[in-house]
């Protein structure tokens, strides 16, 4: 699949889903400067459009690096548990700090997903399996475990509302001043390319990186920190998007190989083209109503996900 292709689908998308909506928007109006039509663009559906293509972008490049580091294809930030962890700190802030800010809620979540990613590394380094299968089991039994305990205290704390939202990914909600926060993913991204080659070598194993003059538990955690960072900022934003990063690095790991430089603006355009893709569906399915995004990319990419399992034999 070629990039430009990907951009060209990106930019066709992109267009359809600012013109989408209950709201009617045409560029009759906008040309004319219609207050009303230009509130809609502008505090509506560009933050919306933003959002989609930086969670898209941001989530697939993550799934990438977890199965890089992990050297499993079926490992991504929904099935190592990094994404329920953060789902946890954000209930730990809403406990500690009664009206926490974006930042502090962010601050919070991004500790415990770390945490959780480490606990779920810490786990594969003291089980040794053959069957690739078992690992992404580990990380969602982990990830249920640790979903237990967060609506346990949510019950108790009277928060189970509160967090049931974080559950959910929507980009309905999302409006100019909500939605800021998401651009922090941007820098990591960029870090994320940079160390691109080393996070290729570290997937090789300890060992051959330390031959090679790699401080590889040093990549590592760079790597771990980068994916709980995004995972965090992402479920505040927008909530949980289940399957984005593990279908996407598969697929285009099947055309374009294990190189994570080569790969990497692929993953990134093909998860903003897909997210978009289910975005734009969830709207028009039953308009005027709009199904949630974490609904859409959830049954398309679990149907994608039991594709590649049943070819994966095909793949390796």
């Amino acid at each position: 699949m070629k990039k430009r292709y990907l951009v060209i689908s990106l930019i066709m998308l992109a267009i359809a889903s600012l013109f989408i909506g209950v709201s009617s928007v045409n560029l009759k109006g906008i040309f004319q400067l219609d207050q009303e039509q230009l509130q809609i663009l502008f505090v509506s559906r560009f933050p919306r459009l933003i959002s989609i293509i930086i969670a898209g972008v941001s989530l697939s490049v993550c799934g990438l690096i977890m199965q890089q580091l992990t050297r499993n294809k079926f490992v991504s930030p929904t099935t190592a548990g990094t994404m329920d962890s953060a789902r946890l700190g954000v209930l730990v802030s809403l406990m500690l700090f009664t009206s926490a800010s974006p930042i502090q809620k962010m601050l919070v979540a991004f500790v415990f997903a770390l945490l959780g990613t480490f606990l779920f590394m810490k786990i594969l380094d003291k089980i040794k399996v053959k069957d690739r299968i078992f690992i992404p089991l580990v990380g969602l039994m982990l990830g249920n475990v640790i979903s237990s305990i967060t609506t346990f205290f949510a019950y108790k704390n009277d928060l189970i509302q509160s967090i049931a939202s974080w559950l959910q990914g929507d980009f309905s909600t999302i409006i100019s001043g909500q939605y800021e926060l998401i651009y922090i993913s941007i820098p990591l991204m960029i870090i994320a390319y940079l160390f691109a080659n080393k996070f290729t070598i570290a997937g090789m194993g300890g060992e051959f990186a330390v031959n090679l003059g790699l401080n590889f538990k040093q990549v590592v955690n760079i790597g771990l920190i980068i994916v709980a960072l995004v995972s965090s900022i992402v479920l505040l934003t927008v909530g949980m998007i289940p399957f984005l990063g593990l279908i996407v690095p598969n697929i285009v790991s099947i055309y374009t190989g294990d190189n994570l430089k080569k790969s990497l603006p692929h993953a990134a355009l093909l998860g903003a083209v897909f997210v978009l893709a289910c975005d734009i569906l969830g709207r028009i399915i039953i308009y005027p109503y709009e199904i949630s995004i974490g609904l859409m990319v959830g049954v398309i990419g679990s149907g994608i996900f039991l594709y590649l399992l049943m070819r994966r034999k095909a793949y390796e």
